[in-house]
């Protein structure tokens, strides 16, 4: 064999043994962590999903997405975060307040994405809503500042409410909504008790207490337990026979008198939006914290019949989505 055959043989083995072990090997792809509260069926949950998919991301093709759902048991939270961590994923989406403590407690270099925070600032995920500073960002859900709306919207639907029954939780973000609805309740002079209704063996407890107290309407916080258990908020409302306002539109989808706020699809969509910037390389410290564009008064009217409501024109005109 002459030299310059020699050469062609070898420069070709050469190539052959540098292919062949990258045949077996798995690609590098993207590890996108995913630590919810709920569970997979989480309508805005699968709009991130979607969103990511028209992004060019589609899970086992070329992104590798890892689920951990609480399943509604925040106490699990932490441990189903550092799990994620402990898989090596690129970046975290932690849709809210309890998720993210989780996330951030289980990780200190991971980016952190986030969809429904109602205070990142006071929170301490981020320095400012102009420039987080650190590795987490997201979009907000106005929670705090909606609150004192929400309230309006029952007084016009239910004028002569006087006596107002909040539905809340024990989760960090809780107090500063909480204010909103007292502050708000304050100037519409009405008076006020709060309880927690976390499953359904408080159902009996409940009720009697809104009875004996003789309530006339209830504000549901917007809480991670609260949406977990929206159903059975809304069954208790319809037993006891009471409007009720609501912080997002699946409790309205559920049978709940009205809703009104963000639209929580649109946020969680905008997550993925800057899941998909940071894994290009995008630093989270420099990507403004997001304020909600879209927003949605949802009005069950199959609710407000079974309670001897007539809803008023004023919200009917406003409404974005009327359920019939």
């Amino acid at each position: 064999m002459n030299t310059r055959r020699k050469l062609i043989v070898g420069l070709g083995a050469s190539a052959l043994a540098a292919v062949l072990p990258a045949l077996g090997q798995t690609p590098k792809w993207p590890r996108i962590g995913i630590l919810h509260s709920d569970n997979q069926a989480f309508p805005p949950l699968q709009a991130f999903v979607q969103e990511l998919g028209t992004l060019g991301y589609t899970d086992g093709q070329n992104v590798t997405i890892t689920y951990r759902f609480a399943e509604g048991d925040l106490a699990r939270l932490p441990a189903l975060a550092v799990d994620l961590a402990k898989g090596g994923v690129d970046i975290i989406f932690a849709h809210s307040t309890a998720p993210v403590l989780a996330a951030q407690g289980a990780t200190t270099s991971t980016p952190i994405v986030f969809s429904a925070v109602s205070d990142p600032v006071g929170q301490g995920f981020a320095q400012s809503l102009s420039r987080p500073g650190g590795r987490i960002t997201g979009t907000t859900n106005l929670n705090r500042e909606m609150s004192a709306k929400r309230l309006e919207i029952l007084k016009e639907m239910s004028p002569r409410l006087s006596r107002l029954a909040i539905f809340t939780s024990d989760e960090p973000h809780v107090p500063e909504q909480l204010a909103q609805v007292l502050e708000a309740a304050r100037r519409y002079g009405m008076t006020v008790k709060t309880t927690e209704v976390r499953n359904r063996d408080d159902f009996e407890r409940v009720a009697k207490l809104l009875r004996t107290w003789r309530a006339e309407g209830i504000c549901v916080v917007g809480t991670v337990g609260n949406s977990v258990n929206r159903k059975l908020l809304v069954d208790l409302a319809s037993q006891i026979r009471l409007p009720a306002v609501y912080a997002q539109s699946l409790y309205a989808d559920a049978g709940g008198l009205v809703s009104y706020g963000p639209s929580q699809s649109d946020n969680y969509r905008k997550a993925a939006h800057y899941v998909d910037k940071i894994l290009k390389g995008a630093p989270p410290a420099d990507m403004p914290i997001q304020q909600p564009t879209t927003f949605e008064l949802v009005v069950n009217l199959k609710a407000a019949k079974a309670l001897g409501i007539k809803v008023p024109n004023s919200i009917l005109l406003r409404a974005d989505r009327v359920i019939e």
